[in-house]
């Protein structure tokens, strides 16, 4: 969105000022010029096309329902988006690691081959985003938040420490204890 008067784009803030009253074109503006990152970041924590749409979308749900609770990073919506993403993620995991708990108390049916099976072996890539999804997961709660935040949401260090309100050589320090274990987990496989 571009100001009228200037033909300047219109930032974050002014725009979320103007969401937070209410203004539903400001918000799709929000939502043209965020939503593809904010997809990326899904995709890159969960290693699924599907999911990443479907935490876009709540994404931006939760940004409307919560408008006038937004905490802007720099004058920047994406920082708070990522971690309203992220969150979400989180508990789309853990909920999903309850529904496998249930499942495995059902009898298993017998195995059908079937054209998926063919498919889901070529698609590498997926499989090894998967393990490097799973090996984040397995970070300590603060080093995981900052490898979301800094290498699967390319945010900044400074922006990152700001948005977890540490000090940015925290950050730095998490992120390289992060990138040690990240490299000694993934090796391992």
């Amino acid at each position: 969105m571009t100001s009228h008067a200037t033909g300047v784009p219109v930032g974050d803030r002014a725009l979320w000022d103007r969401v937070s009253e209410g203004d539903e074109a400001a918000f799709a503006a929000l939502f043209e010029r965020h939503a593809e990152a904010v997809w990326n970041h899904a995709y890159r924590l969960t290693g699924s096309w599907s999911a990443a749409e479907d935490l876009t979308s709540s994404t931006f749900l939760t940004a409307w329902r919560r408008r006038r609770d937004v905490r802007l990073v720099r004058d920047s919506a994406l920082p708070w988006l990522y971690t309203v993403a992220g969150n979400a993620a989180r508990d789309e995991h853990r909920g999903a690691k309850r529904r496998l708990r249930l499942l495995k108390k059902i009898p298993d049916l017998p195995v059908v081959s079937d054209h998926a099976d063919a498919v889901a072996a070529r698609l590498d890539g997926e499989q090894r985003l998967r393990e490097i999804v799973e090996a984040v997961r397995s970070l300590p709660k603060a080093q995981r938040a900052v490898v979301e935040l800094c290498l699967l949401g390319d945010l900044s260090v400074a922006d990152a420490a700001e948005l977890l309100t540490v000090a940015e050589v925290t950050v730095r320090a998490h992120l390289s204890r992060a990138r040690t274990r990240l490299r000694t987990l993934l090796e391992e496989k």
